[in-house]
């Protein structure tokens, strides 16, 4: 009995410890109108969760919701939704890319473990696309870039791969080159296998076919495989070892090198591709699996103990006590407050209590909800490396700890930056005074 006892609880160990590492945490960045939505609308389409693609300009898309957002073809809120890609489990955060929502950025990044920055062919990197790029060091974000809208006239993914350099002083270096430009852009060729792809098709009957590399390509594809291995060599010892005595590098070892780096924040891969066309997204999705940490490969979070004032550090590991931070909060009109929190260890259960560590406060977990865009799915557990929406925290605001009494943590804040400007408001009528109340305090307890 012991022994089998003891063979369960590996078992799950194992099943819990494959969770984790099949699972991606990502972010989706960029400065306005790069193609983050578009992006992110594609992806839905190609992981099997939406079957019709929606279009930003008529207010359609998946993550832009609200009103304001179809109405304005912006993104003004962060949304979250879950989706699959070859047995990978991905929780993305489709972020604003206007100044005026920079919070959003900031707060999503805090919880992340990876990002696709996307930047425009044509625009390169642009004012805001530095900020996010510095929202996501701060918070030692790894990171993956697309270069997005190849089929604009006026885009050069070379130059943009330069702009990221100079203006970013990323390593970053192509995995992956175009074939064409402008108009003719039709396809890629993967600079780690060395093979070419080519779309037939428009819209959601686009498809990839392979083809062999055109022989104007064979001497630049030969070339930037090159320049990528120097890079890598670079920037991880083993592969320089590798390189050097062994004269070469094998494609799987090349991931894995690109993969190592990549997290170590030592290196950016880059992609190519157009959303809005459809292309490129595909291997996109493969860069995000292959390349991007999951919550395993992320290191231990640290935060201070309230009662001994000493550092301490949870594990992703759902054997752990609870840690968990609340990063975001929405009012929803029918469940009332919703509680968007990163659970770094330990699991979360309806109908428990939990402590706010940062109120000294206990609570009682109503219901757990994960998020797709504005819809929900009910839960009744949340295990560590989940990203989820908590009803009936009613005194917890965004920042708050949660974790379980007995062994408390008090984790980092989130960084708020400084407000621009500041205006008085007062309302129409002495009636609208109320509501106008009302709405401010909404207000306060979201942001």
């Amino acid at each position: 009995m012991e022994y089998a006892a003891l063979e369960e609880k590996e078992e799950t160990v194992n099943e819990t410890m494959s969770e984790l590492l099949n699972t991606r945490n990502i972010g989706i960045i960029a400065h306005i109108d790069a193609g983050k939505t578009t992006l992110t609308e594609r992806i839905l389409y190609h992981t099997g969760k939406i079957y019709k693609i929606g279009n930003v300009d008529e207010g359609t898309t998946t993550t832009d919701w609200m009103a304001e957002e179809q109405e304005r073809g912006i993104t003004i809120t962060s949304a979250a939704i879950m989706c699959s890609w070859k047995n990978k489990r991905l929780n993305i955060i489709d972020t604003p890319g206007h100044v005026d929502f920079t919070i959003e950025v900031e707060r999503s990044l805090k919880v992340l473990d990876g990002a696709v920055v996307v930047f425009c062919g044509v625009a390169g990197v642009q004012p805001q696309s530095e900020t996010v790029w510095r929202q996501a060091d701060r918070y030692r974000v790894p990171k993956i870039a697309f270069i997005n809208k190849l089929d604009r006239v006026g885009s050069d993914f070379f130059k943009a791969v330069k702009q990221l350099h100079i203006k970013l002083g990323a390593n970053a270096h192509p995995v992956e080159i175009p074939i064409g430009s402008e108009s003719n852009f039709k396809g890629v060729i993967d600079l780690i296998h060395m093979k070419a792809y080519e779309y037939e098709g428009e819209d959601s009957d686009t498809r990839f076919r392979e083809v062999p590399i055109p022989p104007g390509m064979k001497e630049k594809a030969s070339h930037q495989r090159h320049n990528l291995i120097v890079k890598i060599a670079e920037a991880d010892e083993e592969a320089m070892d590798k390189y050097v005595h062994d004269g070469g590098i094998y494609p799987h070892e090349l991931k894995h090198y690109i993969r190592r780096a990549t997290i170590r924040n030592k290196f950016v891969p880059v992609f190519c591709g157009s959303a809005f066309r459809n292309k490129g997204v595909e291997f996109l999705l493969d860069g995000i699996t292959d390349f991007l940490p999951s919550p395993a490969d992320i290191p231990p979070i640290k935060g201070i103990n309230p009662e001994t004032h000493k550092e301490e550090e949870r594990r992703p590991d759902t054997g752990e006590s609870l840690c968990a931070l609340a990063f975001k909060i929405m009012a929803d009109p029918f469940v009332g407050k919703l509680i968007f929190v990163r659970i770094y260890s330990g699991q979360l259960r309806t109908g428990e209590y939990v402590y706010n560590a940062a109120k000294d406060i206990e609570e009682r977990v109503g219901k757990i909800v994960r998020m797709h865009a504005d819809k929900q799915e009910i839960v009744t557990q949340a295990d560590a490396g989940d990203i989820v929406a908590v009803v009936g925290l009613k005194k917890t605001t965004t920042g708050d700890t949660i974790c379980e009494e007995e062994k408390p943590i008090l984790l980092e804040k989130i960084h708020f930056p400084n407000p621009v400007i500041s205006m008085a408001i007062e309302p129409a009528t002495k009636a609208d005074q109320e509501n106008l109340a009302k709405a401010l305090k909404k207000i306060e307890e979201e942001d």
